[in-house]
């Protein structure tokens, strides 16, 4: 069974765009090895981190949206780990979109939990 994956990943700030590319197919790779579908690479670029993360205080930000069978997830993560380029990563299982049927029954529902409510005084 497929699902849908999003990683998000941080490189060292001082890459060359040269090095950034490289790191970026070298992931991109390792899914392909794996067999994964609708693979999609966002670069972002450079952005400020909102602490510092081992002494950088800037990051080169790369998302990854794929669908895969999950069993890339841990190898490739441990990949990461093990690189001194990656300093920080973090893969989600992205859920499918609901039906318009549970919307409108969850509206449904918050229609009646803000009806008043007697409360009885002592």
């Amino acid at each position: 069974m497929s699902s849908s994956y999003e990683m998000l990943y941080i490189l060292r700030p001082s890459l060359s765009e040269e090095q950034v590319q490289q790191e970026v197919s070298k992931y991109g790779d390792f899914l392909r090895e794996y067999n994964v579908t609708d693979l999609q690479i966002k670069i972002w670029g450079k952005r400020r981190l909102a602490y510092p993360i081992q002494r950088y205080f800037d990051g080169i930000y790369v998302q990854m949206n794929y669908e895969a069978d999950g069993t890339q997830v841990a190898p490739l993560e441990r990949a990461m780990r093990l690189s001194d380029e990656v300093i920080r990563y973090l893969t989600i299982k992205v859920k499918k979109a609901a039906s318009e049927e549970p919307e409108a029954e969850v509206e449904g529902q918050e229609e009646e939990a803000n009806e008043p409510v007697a409360v009885e005084s002592e």
